[in-house]
């Protein structure tokens, strides 16, 4: 999995690198609607793991934010749903095992969980800008509408939830 230089304010060993113009987290924002469509997904680098988890995971925020009302509760269940216990490549919960390689080393596992929960940090404030982002403060239906779809046929949450 590449650790891709991203804009945020959240800490974590992706480089951080402010002017940059578009990160991978906007690419995947900008193609989500089209992607989400996919049964398959050919992985053609260590980008496109980072696209994929990234995807899964803007799937299981707008199902949280189905249930917000306004920003600032939206805001606070992406803050609670980033920094929950989430599994990682290798481990038995991890739904896409047969695409990620399981880490190395014990530090090798650390890095790649933090950096997954500064890229889902970053995830949850920007799909909260998108799905609030009318003048009226109520959520998008165009884009919570993608809520119930499933990439790859794959979930990062289990069965049931």
């Amino acid at each position: 999995m590449a650790i891709l230089p991203i804009r945020t304010q959240a800490r974590g060993p992706a480089p951080v690198n402010p002017s940059l113009e578009q990160d991978i987290i906007d690419e995947t924002l900008y193609y989500f609607k089209a992607n989400v469509f996919f049964r398959t997904y050919e992985v053609k680098s260590e980008v496109d793991r980072v696209l994929i988890y990234i995807t899964l995971y803007v799937t299981e925020c707008l199902k949280k934010l189905q249930r917000c009302s306004n920003k600032n509760q939206g805001l606070q269940e992406m803050y609670t749903l980033a920094i929950s216990r989430f599994d990682i490549p290798g481990e038995a919960g991890f739904p896409l095992n047969a695409v990620y390689a399981k880490p190395s080393s014990p530090a090798e596992a650390d890095l790649m969980r933090q950096y997954l929960q500064q890229l889902r940090q970053e995830i949850g404030i920007r799909v909260c800008e998108r799905v609030f982002s009318g003048e009226d403060g109520k959520p998008n239906k165009w884009w919570l509408c993608f809520a119930k779809k499933k990439f790859m046929d794959k979930s990062l949450s289990g069965p049931g939830q």
